[in-house]
C-alpha cells in the first residue's frame, strides 16, 4: 500500500454555508475537507458542489461514522460507498476518528470513547486494516476528546495511538484542541501526550473551539482559545510538513472570519509565535 506524501498547506472545512464563496470567487486556502458521510451518494447538488470545489482545491475526505473501534467489525456498505467517493473524488487522503459509534443494533451518531487496553487495540487494528484494504489506501485517524476514563484502561492513549500506527501503517490526524480537552479534563500534560506520538506518521492537524469549564466540551462553534494556539506553535514547530486546517461546524461565521483564523495559523506555522498575542 503507497504512503502518504507529507502536504503543507492551511485549509477550512467546507460547510454549505460557505458554497457560493468556493463557487463564486477564489478562496484563499490550500485545500479543503470535507464530512464524507455528507456525499456518500450517487448524485445531488452537495456532490455536484463537492465536484466544482474539487476542480480548484484539493480535498480531503473526514468521516464520522466508520465505528473504526466496534467490536461488530465494519460496515461492508459503508465502505463500499466510501471507496466510491473516494474512487470519485480522488482525495488527498481519507480520515476518520478513533472512536465507536454503534452497536449491531443501534447507530449513536456521536463519537464515543474505547477503553484503553490491548483488547480494544486489537479491535481497532483489525478494522483499520480491513478498512485500508477495502479502500485501497492508508487512512488518517484522529485522537478523539473524551470526558470520561475506563477503570480497565491499560495504557494511555498516545501509546494506544503510536502502537496503532505501527501495527498497521495508518497515518495519524492530530486534533490540538483535542489534546487540549482531554488533558485539562483528565489532569494529564498536553505536551507531554504529544511529546508520546510518533510525529513522522502526523499527516494533519484540526483546530477548533471549545466551551470552557471545570469540564472544557469540544464544541466546534467558536474561535480557536489562546491556550490551543500555544500548543499548536509549540507542536508545529516539532513536525515537518503537515496540513492544518480550523473546524466550525456550528455558529459558522462568514468567511473572512474563519479565513483571518486560518492566517494566524499560518503565522505561527511560519514560526511567528507572537502572533498568538497580536
Amino acid at each position: 500500500m503507497s504512503a502518504i506524501a507529507p502536504f503543507d498547506g492551511f485549509g477550512l472545512g467546507l460547510r454549505r454555508t460557505h458554497y457560493a464563496d468556493f463557487l463564486d470567487g477564489e478562496v484563499e486556502v490550500d485545500f479543503v475537507e470535507v464530512i464524507s458521510e455528507n456525499y456518500m451518494v450517487e448524485g445531488g447538488k452537495p456532490l455536484r458542489v463537492l465536484e466544482q470545489v474539487r476542480e480548484k482545491h484539493p480535498v480531503i475526505l473526514h468521516g464520522v461514522s466508520m465505528s473504526i473501534g466496534s467490536a461488530q467489525g465494519l460496515d461492508d456498505d459503508h465502505l463500499s460507498r466510501l471507496r466510491a467517493l473516494a474512487d470519485r473524488i480522488d482525495p488527498l487522503w481519507v480520515s476518520d476518528h478513533l472512536c465507536w459509534t454503534r452497536t449491531s443494533a443501534h447507530n449513536s451518531h456521536d463519537l464515543l470513547p474505547l477503553p484503553l487496553t490491548r483488547e480494544a487495540l486489537d479491535a481497532v487494528c483489525a478494522n483499520i486494516d480491513r478498512a485500508q484494504d477495502a479502500l485501497g489506501r492508508p487512512m488518517l485517524f484522529e485522537n478523539p476528546s473524551s470526558y470520561l476514563t475506563f477503570p480497565e484502561d491499560e495504557m494511555a492513549e498516545w501509546e494506544f495511538l503510536s502502537e496503532m500506527a505501527q501495527r498497521t501503517g495508518c497515518y495519524l490526524l492530530l486534533d490540538i484542541n483535542n489534546v487540549y480537552v482531554s488533558a485539562h479534563n483528565h489532569g494529564f500534560s498536553a505536551r507531554d501526550y504529544i511529546a508520546g506520538l510518533p510525529l513522522d506518521r502526523v499527516r494533519q492537524i484540526h483546530l477548533a473551539g471549545h466551551e470552557p469549564g471545570e469540564i472544557i466540551i469540544d464544541t466546534h462553534d467558536r474561535a480557536v482559545s489562546g491556550g490551543v494556539w500555544e500548543l499548536y506553535a509549540d507542536t508545529i514547530a516539532q513536525l515537518g510538513p503537515v496540513a492544518t486546517m480550523i473546524e466550525r461546524d456550528d455558529k459558522i461565521p462568514p468567511l473572512a472570519e474563519l479565513l483571518a483564523e486560518l492566517e494566524l495559523a499560518r503565522s505561527l506555522g511560519r514560526g511567528n509565535a507572537g502572533a498568538i498575542a497580536a
